[in-house]
């Protein structure tokens, strides 16, 4: 028993061999899910009636209305939901907008083409996006030749990416523009400021990340994030009016009431501290005032790691996760956030040396997304926001042992 713990703890039981074999188990026997899945469905709708890529048919949809002048309808449940109908059958389900129409510069586009070649290409081009930027995390560390052959099948075999695959969504543009901004902020703060603003679609995700920059005084990213947004704002007002807008500030209000409070796609997709609370049976008034505790501590912390920091892989894994554990409204796609933070805290390790328990819970994060949702519904427990908060609480860790002058093992053998 204690020879199995001291594994847990040093890492040790994860050779390169089973990490690599792994992978490439989960990877085979996603494709083959997911190609089993596309063989029984009829066109472009599958086995249960619904649109393949789900979540993307809304995008999709949206896009068309934007492209015939008709992006406020877009905010329209109903007039949406009957272009969804005219497109998939009038047997499909509503998939909702709650997009500012920055991101209809995505969907219109893709409206252009067929259904099945704009879902191919948004997935694969963004599935693309966001390897590059793990590859490119990776690279800033002196790799050896072993990690440098099994990078790939990690990050691709990753579980998230089969959830965010399943649903069309935007998983991977997110993860690949945060990711990218992380890497560009100590050489090229402006391209940096402007990726973070391209992330103006996930609103949600900005409770973190410009307190996070405050602290760590990136002044030239915070200006070029700003007249980023505004130049966003200005375009989509000029491309699909401003009424779209407008459209959109009437109904900001829908996702925290529909998903957070109604439960409408059930809690057990939600992967925060709110929605483990509503799991529970705790009422609307606990589980905002759960979710506020957590992520007053959550940025409080993050905000201090930024400011005494030097490690900026170090605080690009915290600033990943805390935006995670931040926000009420967090879905299963969207711990694609886990894939740049995992690769951040390998980066970390690789420079500075594993502590106990680090492997173990990067590789827990990395499976996690595989079961959170099934656990959630079977046993109440939030799998997905304990790994989150786990890996977050790693992260403060080396933050503290730094600070204190704490070695790891091989920095301390480098010193001897």
């Amino acid at each position: 028993m204690i020879w199995i713990w001291q594994q847990i703890e040093n890492g040790a039981w994860l050779t390169l061999e089973r990490v690599r074999a792994y992978s490439l188990i989960v990877l085979a026997l996603g494709v083959l899910g997911f190609a089993g899945w596309i063989a029984v469905s009829d066109g472009a709708i599958d086995r249960n009636g619904k649109p393949i890529g789900t979540d993307f048919s809304s995008f999709y949809a949206a896009g068309s209305l934007a492209l015939e002048d008709k992006a406020a309808n877009v905010y329209d449940a109903a007039a949406h939901y009957a272009r969804q109908q005219q497109m998939f059958g009038t047997t499909t389900p509503y998939y909702a907008w709650y997009y500012p129409p920055i991101f209809l510069l995505v969907a219109a586009p893709l409206a252009l083409l067929p259904y099945p070649l704009a879902l191919a290409l948004w997935q694969g081009l963004s599935l693309l996006f966001y390897l590059g930027v793990i590859a490119a995390i990776l690279r800033r560390s002196t790799l050896p030749a072993a990690i440098r052959r099994t990078w790939w099948p990690v990050a691709l075999a990753f579980p998230a990416v089969f959830i965010n695959l399943g649903h069309g969504q935007n998983g991977f543009l997110t993860a690949g523009l945060f990711g990218a901004a992380l890497l560009a902020l100590t050489q090229r703060p402006y391209l940096a400021g402007m990726l973070f603003a391209l992330m103006a679609y996930k609103p949600q995700f900005a409770l973190v990340v410009p307190l996070a920059l405050l602290a760590g005084g990136q002044w030239r990213c915070i200006a070029a994030a700003v007249v980023t947004v505004i130049a966003l704002v200005g375009i989509t007002s000029a491309l699909f009016g401003i009424e779209s807008w407008t459209a959109f500030a009437m109904t900001a209000e829908l996702p925290r009431k529909l998903l957070l409070e109604q439960g409408e796609v059930g809690f057990a997709k939600l992967q925060s501290a709110f929605a483990a609370i509503r799991i529970w049976g705790g009422n609307i008034a606990l589980a905002y005032l759960v979710q506020g505790f957590v992520s007053v501590a959550v940025i409080g912390s993050a905000v201090w790691i930024w400011r005494i920091s030097r490690d900026i892989n170090l605080k690009a894994a915290v600033l990943l996760i805390a935006t995670l554990l931040a926000s009420p409204h967090v879905l299963d796609y969207d711990l694609m956030l886990l894939g740049p933070a995992i690769a951040f805290m390998v980066a970390v390790g690789l420079g500075g040396g594993f502590r106990s328990y680090d492997i173990t819970l990067l590789a827990a994060a990395w499976i996690a997304p595989l079961l959170t949702r099934s656990v959630a519904s079977a046993t109440g427990i939030p799998l997905g926001l304990i790994v989150v908060a786990a890996l977050y609480v790693m992260t403060v860790r080396h933050a503290l042992m730094n600070r204190r002058g704490v070695m790891t093992a091989r920095e301390q053998i480098a010193a001897a």
